[in-house]
């Protein structure tokens, strides 16, 4: 006699649970989504148009999330904005948003849909998760109706959310996270009054969960990792690349490096608005990543990472960012200083003249040292030494300590920092550290064509970024970027 359904779920997702206790890895998923987008309007849709517009977009992410099932994956993530997008005003967003509990109710939406009144994008993705034996991590708008006793109540009378939803493999709601760093451009939600700290434990270790323009921020990014100690970090994202050092897949790879932690990064594919870049990141490097700005195509990534990444024998030891750049003397002399904008910041540059040397360039407190030899130079591309110290303020405000070595646009060094994606020159090493006032200094390198280059650069307790192959590939930049949190 064939088993029930019920019962056949409970065997599998035993089975599903077993095999990930009897291993210190599991298999991630994420799905980088072209987004199918709503027409741009002033006036709020029907709900049942709002959800016919995001089952279109959940229809794309359940065919992922199976095919990621069969490939093994023991978790999927979404990305930010995955099912209705973003050309919205607090109005428009409306017909999309649901209310979304507190975890703590122990609530199954596949199988009791209508507890907390109409929810069926939760119900979905609920669904999605218990028939697949997976868990998945969904970005969705969450309402919560608030009156005038509350002084912080919006005149609408309801606060709005940019939301992350964790749906475990029975399909049982276990984290709810509302994004606390709004991006300037998130007119429709509101913050919450105190910053999350959300984790949640899995079988196959502590995960927590922030979203995009979270992680250049201490609250929550440096609590989970620092303070609540998660292995895991779920991240999804709608992330607009900024060259030469906050593309997706750079930026993203070093701070999973720098923090010590795996992430799980999911991103919108728009290349229209220049989104795109997905990986899954461990501390030494990316395990896979899709950065795609010619096709409108969307990508699953899976691959294999360490449960307990603190635990691995590959794990770094703790580094001590200014350690050797405090112990040298300045090297040479600089007469030929220039300054340049890099993302609205006021870089100080010194050129790379010679086919190899030493080179100290220095803005207030930070002094960068680089010792390099290219692998012959090209007259027709110009590479400058460049230190950033103080605080970013165009999308956000959060203060920053750079060193990077990277090529200019052109032989014009008035193009120096401007975006760059190719490069020719090669180098038989480089050595990158700077006297850095935060622990919190993350480490990239980009090769030509927005490749990353695991393997190929690691960096030493002394807080020395140097290159491994000899010689490298062609390099557009070398960086520590730096995140001084205490300034803020």
């Amino acid at each position: 006699m064939l088993p029930s359904q019920p019962l056949l779920h409970t065997a599998v997702l035993t089975l599903a649970v077993l095999q990930a206790l009897a291993s210190d890895t599991f298999i991630a998923a994420v799905y980088e989504h072209a987004v199918i987008l709503p027409d741009v309007t002033d006036e709020p849709v029907s709900p049942d148009d709002a959800l016919a517009l995001m089952n279109k977009n959940m229809d794309v992410l359940e065919g992922a999330i199976k095919e990621a099932t069969q490939q093994g994956a023991h978790i999927i993530v979404t990305p930010e904005d995955g099912i209705y997008g973003w050309h919205f005003t607090r109005e428009t967003i409306y017909p999309y948003l649901e209310d979304i509990p507190d975890p703590a109710v122990n609530w199954i939406p596949c199988t009791d849909p209508t507890r907390f009144g109409p929810a069926p994008v939760q119900e979905r993705f609920s669904c999605m998760a218990r028939n697949n034996s997976i868990y998945v991590v969904a970005n969705i708008g969450d309402k919560k109706l608030c009156n005038s006793s509350d002084p912080s109540c919006p005149s609408d009378g309801r606060y709005q959310y940019n939301t992350d939803v964790v749906f475990d493999p029975e399909g049982k709601l276990v984290a709810r996270y509302r994004k606390y760093n709004l991006f300037m451009s998130e007119t429709q939600f509101n913050y919450p009054k105190e910053p999350e700290a959300i984790t949640f434990e899995t079988p196959f270790g502590k995960f927590g969960i922030f979203t995009c323009f979270d992680i250049l921020f201490r609250e929550p990014a440096v609590v989970l990792v620092s303070e609540l100690q998660v292995d895991t970090v779920l991240f999804p994202t709608a992330w607009m690349n900024v060259l030469p050092f906050l593309t997706a897949v750079e930026f993203h790879s070093a701070w999973a490096m720098g923090m010590g932690v795996n992430l799980l990064s999911a991103n919108t594919h728009n290349i229209s608005l220049a989104m795109t870049g997905s990986g899954i990141y461990a501390p030494d490097g990316a395990r896979t990543y899709y950065y795609n700005m010619k096709t409108e195509d969307g990508r699953l990534l899976v691959a294999k990472l360490d449960s307990h990444p603190r635990l691995s024998p590959a794990s770094s030891p703790a580094v001590s960012w200014s350690s050797y750049a405090l112990s040298v003397k300045r090297f040479s002399p600089n007469d030929h200083d220039f300054s340049g904008l890099i993302f609205h910041d006021q870089f100080t540059f010194t050129e790379l003249t010679k086919p190899e040397g030493n080179l100290t360039v220095c803005q207030k407190d930070l002094c960068c040292h680089l010792s390099y030899k290219m692998a012959g130079k090209r007259e027709d591309e110009v590479y400058v030494l460049g230190a950033f110290d103080g605080l970013h303020v165009v999308e956000g405000q959060y203060y920053l300590q750079i060193c990077t070595l990277l090529k200019c646009k052109s032989t014009d060094r008035n193009t120096c920092g401007q975006p760059v994606e190719m490069a020719q020159t090669k180098f038989e090493m480089f050595s990158l550290s700077g006297t850095f006032g935060t622990n919190y200094v993350f480490p990239e390198v980009l090769y030509s064509g927005v490749q990353l280059a695991p393997g190929d650069f690691e960096v030493l307790n002394d807080g020395r970024l140097i290159s491994k192959t000899r010689p490298t590939k062609p390099v557009v930049t070398v960086t520590l970027f730096g995140r001084w949190y205490e300034k803020d």
